[in-house]
């Protein structure tokens, strides 16, 4: 339909606003009853912009913090590389809710091209540090200026009708995952590139010089295409310049987008919101430390209860545990939800997740084949359980609010996910330094501890998603 026949038949319909880009996306989710292909495609595309610089780093952290020869003892590099690990996360609490706001006044659009510009220049700079404070300002920056999350969230459930509305989280969380699994296969396969293709970069190269920017620089220069993919996105905010009574927002409760301030309900209180961003927290702290740890308990050695991989080692175990997610999420996930809904879905994997990771320190103790078999298979059911439990509270999340307070809600959930994930990496490095100490210890010893202490944590988020610390929206029936 022309630009023109749009127009004109918004204004037909006296519900919708000529030059309205939100009645626009509106209108087309009334007359396309269909998944919106197109849309879902720019969507995981530019949330996997943003979640590839997240844990690319971890495969590499162990060898960047000893690089930087600030670590005393071999002990201490965990605790180093916890500080590392938790700056993004840091600087991603302090400002998400500032980013979600302007989302919610200017546009989805802005916010994201504005991050996927920062993760360009940060995340190379990152690549190029030379000093552990130097990594930690650019990682630091990079987590406050990329507020791209939060409104993906907003943005995926705007453009889809209610029914698809599952297929869109989900497409949120495959991307990411997959971005969180990618990101450190590419960390894991690439970094000191010197040392492991000697053929094709010699110690003397820009490589050689700055063994850990080639995976960075990656990422970067996926993250500029991505740019262009941006400026593609249509805006979902409405924009009716005061006059908004007659705004159909179909997927908001049956109320409309701009309903008066006054009559708004307060996120703080509305606690179907609140209650799932507590659960969705708790999740996140347990996935960060996880990430952590994983890659740190696979490189170290044999001797303190690790499995002496390698980077290559550790990105190809993620780069299979990425494969089984992508397929996990877009043929199964949607039709398990409708089968149980999401916080079903949700206490099943929690379950699954404790009894997986209670099978990991046994794990390290088989070698050869059946070591990499093994951890494959782990790796990939741990991921599929950690985006399964993700994209259900992403669901409760986003049905729990209006459009008009959609980026502000996720704002808020992206903020304090993001405190929580940055205590992850800082209090599980510090954990796998401690327990790396104690490795004849009569309880618990070595890395027992470790993944029962994280099975802590998950045991936590389980109880968190029952009543009465869950609340669900009114139109979920769980």
């Amino acid at each position: 339909m022309a630009e023109n026949e749009i127009g004109e038949s918004l204004l037909r319909k006296n519900k919708y606003y000529e030059g309205c880009p939100g009645c626009k996306i509106e209108h087309f989710k009334e007359t396309n009853t269909g998944v919106p292909f197109k849309y879902l495609l720019y969507v995981w595309i530019v949330v996997l912009c943003a979640a590839l610089p997240i844990s690319s780093l971890f495969p590499f952290l162990y060898f960047m913090i000893r690089d930087f020869h600030v670590a005393e003892r071999e002990e201490d590099i965990g605790y180093y590389a916890g500080y590392v690990g938790s700056a993004f996360m840091f600087g991603r609490a302090l400002t998400s809710v500032l980013w979600g706001m302007i989302a919610d006044r200017y546009g989805r659009k802005p916010v994201i091209i504005f991050g996927t510009v920062s993760v360009v220049i940060f995340n190379t700079l990152f690549g190029l540090s030379t000093t552990f404070w130097m990594a930690i300002s650019t990682r630091f920056l990079l987590g406050s200026l990329c507020g791209i999350l939060g409104p993906m969230r907003a943005y995926a459930s705007e453009v889809c009708r209610k029914e698809y509305q599952a297929l869109g989280m989900s497409i949120i969380s495959t991307s990411w995952g997959i971005g969180l699994v990618i990101g450190p296969a590419l960390g894991g396969f690439l970094a000191q590139p010197a040392e492991k293709f000697p053929n094709i970069f010699s110690p003397h190269s820009l490589f050689g010089r700055f063994p850990y920017l080639l995976p960075c620089l990656l990422i970067s220069i996926f993250s500029a295409g991505v740019f262009f993919v941006c400026c593609l996105l249509p805006e979902t905010i409405h924009n009716h310049k005061g006059n908004d009574e007659g705004c159909n927002d179909s997927d908001a409760h049956g109320a409309t987008a701009f309903e008066p301030h006054s009559s708004q309900k307060s996120l703080l209180k509305n606690w179907p919101l609140i209650s799932s961003i507590i659960a969705y927290c708790v999740f996140q702290l347990h996935d960060m430390a996880y990430a952590e740890i994983f890659s740190l308990w696979a490189v170290s050695p044999r001797k303190n209860g690790g499995l002496s991989f390698s980077t290559a080692d550790v990105g190809e175990v993620l780069a299979f545990s990425g494969f089984g997610l992508l397929l996990f999420q877009l043929f199964i996930y949607p039709v398990v939800e409708r089968k149980f809904g999401p916080v079903m879905v949700s206490r099943i994997g929690a379950v699954l997740t404790i009894l997986l990771l209670s099978s990991y320190p046994f794990i390290s103790l088989l070698r050869g084949l059946t070591l990499m078999l093994l951890i494959n298979c782990a790796s990939i059911l741990k991921n599929v359980l950690s985006v399964a439990i993700t994209t259900g509270l992403f669901l409760l999340q986003n049905r729990s609010v209006t459009q008009k307070q959609r980026g502000a809600a996720n704002g808020i959930s992206m903020s304090a996910m993001s405190l929580f994930k940055a205590i992850g990496p800082a209090a599980g490095g510090s954990l796998f330094s401690w327990a790396q100490k104690r490795q004849n210890a009569c309880f618990l010893p070595g890395n027992e501890m470790v993944f029962f202490l994280l099975n802590v944590i998950e045991v936590i988020g389980l109880f968190l998603t029952f009543k009465p610390f869950l609340a669900l929206p009114d139109d979920n029936i769980s």
